[in-house]
């Protein structure tokens, strides 16, 4: 065929669609799972829908991703949320991100916190340091980096945290000293809000709703439990027998078990990627509280943040929690409760960017393209990957 590609997660599958609205007809999908979606699949758990892949949702900054998501799933089949998201730190439950909601925290404890911010590195004058930890105290100072920051990001992405650059932390909210200070006095947030400031979920359905329809649409254009195992970069063929004028490789370059046409040196690039495992774990407690998010630093909890499903799920009750597989107890949960996402984050190690640059480079030169989240490796958001897709769709 013309165009193969690989994955029928949020990347493949906006992409499909959209060289199907521009005409195209030579193409195909394979996917590894018996259903499409990827890491916004949602199953149907006591009652109510369930995202397996953890917190996915439609955020509503982009106006071209809203309209192409909507061809699929109306706007009325929507409810738009204003995000609530929450730290519980020092026995002080606050708003996200903490530097912009100190001053919700018992009045000793914003002293401390502000004489530290007061005094980190950026705050000095210090030149902004390479590595993440480093980075952590420059930006930070030493209170919040010890309270929430590194307990946090040792339970979400593993405990060598110096293994992370800081070429990705354009993902995190930016509140200067002064805007802390400010929000202390005058007992309000300042400063840039966290990704999904305000977003849609469907009002019957799962998140894995949306892109359920977009495969329907694809009807028998889609390949279902066909795990991409080999690529020939040289003959573009995928398992040996799919081959292309052009692959999109939207899975992850680790999870093939052969890839030839590489070079040795690129081969050990793609060995050098790392990623975190997470598992999603339904508790049907129902939690008196607003917040549709609550992140939980404390070690002694396995678990790194939870999402309370009844505050933007209508008529479900109970939540999920999200824990790196490492932490994961699976002593006493039911199994029928939790599942495992083998890739959730991919890791923003030092170096990496360099590396996923010589190797796109390479693949490309052989027609072979990848995109989105594992495509690219980098931590995109699913409203990110859709206007990614949509641009290369334009271009190819």
């Amino acid at each position: 065929m013309k165009y193969l590609i690989i994955g029928a997660g949020p990347a493949g599958l906006t992409l499909a669609n959209k060289l199907m609205q521009q005409g195209e007809q030579d193409f195909l999908v394979l996917e590894r799972e018996s259903e499409a979606g990827g890491l916004c699949r949602s199953k149907d758990i006591d009652g109510s829908p369930l995202d397996i892949g953890g917190g996915h949702f439609l955020d509503v900054r982009n106006p071209r991703v809203l309209d192409f998501a909507f061809d699929f799933m109306p706007e009325s089949e929507w409810d738009r949320y204003v995000r609530d998201s929450r730290i519980v730190v020092n026995d002080n439950m606050i708003g996200s991100p903490i530097e912009a909601n100190i001053w919700q925290m018992k009045l000793e404890d914003q002293v401390q916190y502000l004489k530290a911010i007061a005094v980190a590195g950026c705050n000095l004058g210090i030149e902004m340091p390479e590595k993440f930890v480093d980075w952590i105290y420059w930006k930070l100072g030493k209170k919040i980096a010890d309270d929430y920051m590194i307990p946090y990001n040792q339970k979400m992405f593993g405990e060598n945290l110096n293994d992370l650059g800081t070429y990705w932390l354009n993902k995190l909210p930016n509140v200067s000293f002064d805007e802390t200070l400010i929000s202390c006095l005058e007992k309000k947030a300042y400063g840039t809000q966290p990704g999904h400031a305000e977003f849609f979920y469907p009002k019957k359905y799962g998140y894995g709703e949306l892109w359920l329809r977009m495969a329907k649409k694809l009807e028998n254009r889609i390949v279902y439990n066909e795990k991409a195992i080999t690529l020939d970069l040289d003959t573009r063929t995928v398992n040996g027998k799919y081959k292309a004028d052009i692959i999109i490789n939207t899975s992850p370059w680790t999870a093939f078990n052969e890839i030839t046409g590489l070079t040795d040196e690129l081969k050990e690039k793609i060995k050098s990627l790392k990623h975190s495992s997470v598992v999603i774990n339904y508790v049907p407690e129902t939690l008196e509280t607003e917040a549709q998010w609550i992140y939980y630093p404390d070690p002694e909890l396995d678990y790194h943040r939870i999402l309370v499903r009844s505050n933007f799920c209508p008529n479900s009750k109970g939540y999920w929690t999200e824990t790196n597989l490492t932490r994961f107890k699976e002593s006493g949960k039911d199994k029928d409760s939790y599942f495992i996402m083998d890739y959730a984050y991919p890791l923003n190690t030092i170096g990496k960017q360099e590396k996923m640059q010589d190797l796109l480079k390479y693949t490309e030169s052989k027609g072979v393209y990848g995109l989105g989240r594992w495509g690219e490796w980098q931590h995109y958001n699913s409203d990110v990957v859709v206007n990614l897709a949509l641009e290369f769709a334009e271009k190819i």
